[in-house]
């Protein structure tokens, strides 16, 4: 009869059923043609110090509350699994546990032996299995053999649950990234931006990450790597800010040395700075880099199902990443065609220019002001830089339209007049310094007069190109204006900067040459002497010194340089050439 409840047990495995019905069916047959009365199985909390009541078989007809929850202490349980064999109590009223002591007069039982089950529950508790006789009984070799099969049945019964339970979960990760990845591709296909994607897949990736477009020069946070730095808000907020040049100059040169593996971070957000380990991984589209995914470490492991949707959030991004920026392409090549004939004045139906810069999105109908941005010898490394400037002038406040043109952008803003003045100057100094970071020295940057009729704009086109040309010529950079080169930019953009440099250093290089080595006056003298029309008693006045110094001073110029202003053509040539040299130097 017990083999007939050993297969009972078996086949109650066998058919795949819950785990507590399982357990339930056990402590039965441990019961069933034996001489044992009750049996129950406990899950033991070694760290909490109790045992808990998972199953129970008690055939008492009278109902009462029983203890499901039992001290170590006041049981035999420690003693089972330290020893890893059975603990047989013959006379449980005479033990020297308490608690079974206690329990043995109100349930009316005598011997008790409890046996460790060699498994663990799902929380990885050992299980233990004890039975209970109402009467004083001593335990056959033939009973310890049936509950020892009790016990292993047990124990497979556990392992297949838990097997069972890691397929479902398994099978559940599985419906839960191919879910991922029909809604990713879904949002791509949907025509969805890398902002929402990004956040999308930091939702769905047990890792916080961030996305890094660099099609766009746009950086992406989800959740915060370290709360202890940063909540989520602050973290988006200082990405968004601060630290997206940092990252995504960091991405930049951990793909370029082709490391894949676990990479420092060295951040600061201008009031502290610290180190993040991250994992760096390429968005590719057809061999081309087009974006990265920084992936922060999390203590939980990553499993190969992570890894699924990993590759499903990478190639989502990538197709993102690729169509906006092919979509985006178009659409400056187009506003490009048309903004250069309107600069060049090639237009010839000022309706249909008006048309086709609206369907763009952008109009010549207001007065608009032209800030432009001459990359100068770094066009190669300004990839999609006209992003960083859109967003500047879009957290202004300012609708602005940034076209690519060659070797920079131009930008058009609503012109506000003076009270706009200091603005637009802040906002200049912004974009440089932006743009700095990027391409390793400040570009040439400044905003053209207004601009209220298509007729007014390649006036100022052409105006700021030879603004441009000057600044190239004395090696400006930065914010610029035509009023840092005094009344003759145009002069200087006509003639052309190595002739100005020549004309300058034949005129007075070599006094200036001779001021720098020997320490001597002789340049100011001049250009005082020039400025008081030549007069000597009010030249030697505004410097201070006796008229005879400052005739000796100019009999010596004459004499060691040859500079002679007595005519009118010297005296033009030397004041020419004097602030032409001031602009120079400044």
């Amino acid at each position: 009869m017990q083999i007939l409840s050993l297969r009972d047990v078996a086949s109650q495995i066998n058919s795949g059923g819950d785990l507590q019905s399982m357990l339930h069916q056990l402590v039965y047959a441990s019961c069933r043609h034996t001489h044992w009365t009750m049996s129950s199985i406990m899950a033991i909390d070694m760290e909490a110090g109790f045992g808990h009541v998972i199953a129970r078989h008690d055939p008492t007809l009278v109902q009462r509350p029983l203890v499901d929850c039992w001290e170590l202490s006041s049981s035999p349980v420690m003693t089972a699994l330290q020893r890893n064999e059975p603990v047989f109590i013959r006379d449980v009223r005479v033990c020297e546990y308490p608690g079974y002591r206690h329990e043995s007069l109100e349930r009316d039982y005598r011997t008790v032996m409890v046996m460790p089950m060699n498994c663990t529950d799902f929380d990885g508790r050992p299980m233990v299995l004890s039975v209970i006789s109402r009467t004083l009984m001593d335990v056959s070799e033939e009973d310890r053999v049936f509950l020892g099969m009790i016990i292993h049945l047990g124990a497979i019964a556990v392992e297949r649950q838990r097997q069972l339970e890691a397929e479902r979960r398994a099978a559940e990760r599985m419906q839960q990234a191919l879910h991922v990845h029909t809604t990713l591709l879904e949002h791509v296909l949907g025509g969805g931006s890398v902002t929402s994607l990004s956040l999308m897949v930091g939702n769905q990736l047990p890792n916080p990450v961030i996305a890094v477009d660099f099609t766009a020069n746009q950086v992406v946070a989800g959740r915060s790597p370290d709360t202890a730095l940063f909540d989520d808000a602050a973290w988006q907020s200082a990405v968004a800010g601060v630290l997206g040049v940092q990252i995504s100059k960091a991405t930049h040169e951990s793909l370029r040395s082709a490391l894949r593996s676990t990479v420092n971070l060295f951040l600061d957000d201008g009031q502290r700075q610290f180190t993040l380990r991250a994992q760096i991984e390429p968005l590719m589209v057809d061999q081309e880099l087009v974006g990265a995914l920084v992936l922060f470490p999390v203590a939980a492991p990553v499993n190969e199902l992570d890894l699924l949707m990993l590759e499903s959030a990478k190639f989502a991004l990538s197709v993102q990443m690729m169509r906006s920026f092919i979509r985006f392409r178009f659409e400056t090549r187009t506003q490009t065609e048309l903004l250069l004939e309107v600069l060049e004045g090639r237009w010839r139906d000022t309706d249909d220019i008006q048309q086709r810069a609206q369907r763009l999105g952008f109009g010549f109908n207001t007065a608009q002001q032209m800030i432009i941005v001459d990359y100068g010898d770094k066009a190669r490394e300004a990839k999609n830089l006209h992003h960083n400037v859109a967003r500047i002038l879009q957290r202004a406040g300012i609708h602005s339209t940034v076209i690519i043109v060659d070797n920079g952008l131009v930008c058009l803003v609503p012109s506000e007049g003076e009270k706009g003045r200091e603005r637009l100057t802040r906002l200049k100094r912004q974009i440089v310094d932006d743009l700095a970071h990027y391409l390793g020295s400040e570009p040439i940057l400044l905003a053209s007069g207004v601009c209220k009729a298509l007729s007014d704009y390649p006036a100022a086109w052409e105006r700021c190109r030879r603004l441009i040309e000057i600044a190239r010529s004395f090696g400006r950079r930065g914010p610029i204006s035509d009023k840092d080169f005094g009344p003759m930019p145009i002069f200087v953009a006509a003639v052309g900067g190595e002739d100005i440099r020549t004309f300058v250093n034949e005129s007075v290089g070599a006094m200036l040459a001779h001021d720098r080595k020997h320490q001597t006056p002789y340049l100011e003298t001049l250009t005082v002497y020039l400025r008081e029309r030549c007069r000597s008693q009010a030249c030697a006045d505004a410097m201070g010194v006796h008229v005879t110094t400052l005739r000796y001073r100019l009999t010596r110029i004459q004499e060691l340089f040859g500079i002679d202003v007595e005519t009118p053509e010297r005296r033009f040539a030397t004041e020419l050439a004097i602030h032409l040299q001031q602009v120079i130097d400044n």
